[in-house]
């Protein structure tokens, strides 16, 4: 039970998350409407996309200074599970701009920096399923993905803010956090934040776990 503390907290501020975010009052804002609700899904699952690739680089990282299967196997599938994060987060986000900005896909500069860098990602797996022999996988996959994210993080938070943009807290436009961040939102958004990012966590683990099985490695994650 001590060990596993975090995943119930993760369970209890996802279920926080989904009936406070479907029941809770939010502002009255003019276009957002209800829609902002989808704060408490959309950014966060870019929270957690980030996090959590951000950890596939540090074990990326770790495999090229000790490298062991264990390394690069969590490396791989925290890379996975980032990205199934961040196709999670352009589907709410085209939903959300369809009602926000009248269409899913308006080629908004973040919108199209956030495709480049999930295409960057789909290139690491294509890649590592391209070799057969595991250490070469291994280091030529962890090469690629510490360079996959440094070119991820400016597409994210520098490029879009170079230029015009729809997209809240860029091209001149206030963030959330600016004009309507009011304490009823950041009640549940903190929450949210960090039980997507739990979740994300816990999918890596157990998936990581499956894989050293499989290859009849009994370590623990």
């Amino acid at each position: 039970m001590k060990k596993n503390w975090w995943k119930i907290l993760a369970v209890l501020l996802l279920v926080f998350t989904v009936v406070a975010g479907m029941l809770s009052e939010v502002p009255r804002l003019a276009i957002l409407n209800e829609t902002i609700r989808n704060l408490y899904f959309h950014v966060p699952m870019w929270f957690g996309m980030i996090l959590i690739l951000l950890i596939s680089f540090a074990y990326s990282i770790k495999y090229l200074n000790k490298p062991t299967v264990k390394n690069d196997i969590i490396a791989a599938e925290a890379a996975k599970v980032g990205i199934l994060f961040g196709v999670l987060g352009i589907i709410t986000g085209m939903e959300w701009a369809r009602f926000t900005w009248g269409e899913y896909w308006s080629s908004d500069p973040k919108q199209n920096a956030s495709a480049i860098g999930l295409l960057i990602y789909f290139a690491y797996l294509v890649l590592r399923s391209s070799f057969n022999e595991q250490q070469q996988r291994a280091r030529i996959s962890a090469v690629y993905n510490i360079f996959a994210f440094a070119a991820l993080i400016p597409l994210l938070f520098i490029l879009p803010r170079m230029t015009d943009s729809l997209h809240p807290g860029n091209g001149g436009n206030p963030g959330f956090n600016t004009y309507d961040m009011d304490s009823s939102l950041r009640m549940v958004f903190y929450p949210a934040v960090l039980g997507w990012t739990l979740l994300g966590i816990w999918i890596v683990n157990v998936k990581s776990r499956l894989e050293l099985l499989r290859q009849g490695l009994y370590e623990t994650v």
